[in-house]
């Protein structure tokens, strides 16, 4: 085992033969670690998991009874000579990169991450490595992000002339990690939240875990949309233009994804509004990111994978393209994300 490198790419996933686990595996496995909760990353199936404290919450509800390995931010777990850590991604609550350690060769695999520091995630962290895997979902010059701050102006200022219209605004969101930073960013003295009941469970955890988040009121069956006219409402993109969205009577809807930043993607899918916000790293995020990091060996995965590794290749590093089953921010996972 003493030639063996580090880390295999294999049909199951990325792997570690030394300390015999799999990182984000797409078909079962004995041992595996988990970057974060989103479905293209942790999977059922697994005999064993590994992931962040503050991940746990959101696997336990989407895998259900999993036998469950929880750990510390920065805490090692040597696995047979490897040391094993977890380090902030930023991407959303509990995501992590994780770091395997062996004599002198470092790994990291980022999984998913965000550079910004959203106010709820929490923030990235650069880890030093000899080997970097990165997602390069918007490996592009082209997605480059507002300041959240604005980003925020933006969608209370919107929210504010269609409450002076009669109308009721719709923001469709990832349920998990978009819709509450969402939620985070709006002016809630301007009227009521309303949430999708699919948001609603995954505000819940994280208040069970301590995140501070604005008040929010689950649509029901027997809710008074009337009562509530004006309000903001929050749901999974699936539910935009759908008879559960019609209820509300007037309303103008709003889409929030980095894909927002390409033309022709709001008008295709008759949006009135499109935010440019995503839990992914933009294009100058991801080359900070790897600059970062210090590594020479770089290998690219989920995205413009053909672009970004040929980009990184000119510019002095050595880059491979990796073939993994992650979606990243996925514009049709996004949108027929179950209701």
């Amino acid at each position: 085992m003493a030639n063996d490198p580090l880390i295999t790419f294999t049909d199951r996933g990325i792997y570690c033969p030394r300390a015999d686990v799999y990182i984000d595996p797409w078909k079962p496995v004995a041992r595996a670690l988990i970057t974060h909760g989103h479905a293209d990353h942790a999977r059922p199936g697994h005999a064993h998991y590994m992931c962040t404290r503050s991940a746990a919450p959101i696997m336990r509800h989407r895998l259900g009874e999993i036998t469950l390995q929880t750990v510390r931010y920065g805490e090692v777990t040597c696995i047979n000579g490897v040391d094993v850590s977890f380090h902030p991604a930023g991407h959303v609550i509990g995501s992590a990169q994780i770091r395997l350690a062996y004599k002198d060769e470092v790994w990291v695999v980022s999984g998913d991450y965000k550079t910004e520091n959203d106010g709820i995630s929490e923030p990235f962290e650069t880890v030093r490595c000899t080997h970097f895997i990165t997602e390069c979902t918007f490996g592009l010059p082209i997605f480059k992000w507002q300041a959240q701050p604005n980003i925020a102006r933006d969608i209370n200022a919107w929210w504010a002339r269609n409450q002076a219209d009669g109308k009721t605004s719709m923001i469709g969101a990832y349920s998990l990690g978009k819709a509450q930073r969402i939620l985070s960013m709006l002016d809630t003295h301007i009227g009521p939240v309303l949430t999708h009941g699919a948001i609603e469970v995954s505000n819940g955890i994280l208040r069970k875990q301590g995140i501070t988040l604005p008040d929010t009121l689950q649509v029901t069956p027997e809710l008074d949309l009337k009562s509530h006219q004006g309000a903001m409402v929050l749901a999974p993109p699936a539910a935009l233009g759908s008879k559960w969205a019609r209820g509300f009577g007037p309303s103008s809807s709003g889409f929030a994804s980095g894909w927002m930043r390409l033309r022709g993607v709001r008008r295709r899918r008759a949006l009135d509004q499109g935010f440019v916000i995503s839990d992914h790293a933009d294009w100058t995020g991801l080359l900070e990111a790897i600059k970062n990091t210090s590594a020479e060996n770089v290998y690219v995965t989920h995205g413009y994978t053909d672009i970004f590794a040929r980009h990184l290749n000119s510019i002095g590093y050595n880059a491979a393209i990796v073939e993994t089953d992650f979606q990243g921010e996925d514009i049709q996972a996004e949108e027929s994300e179950a209701l």
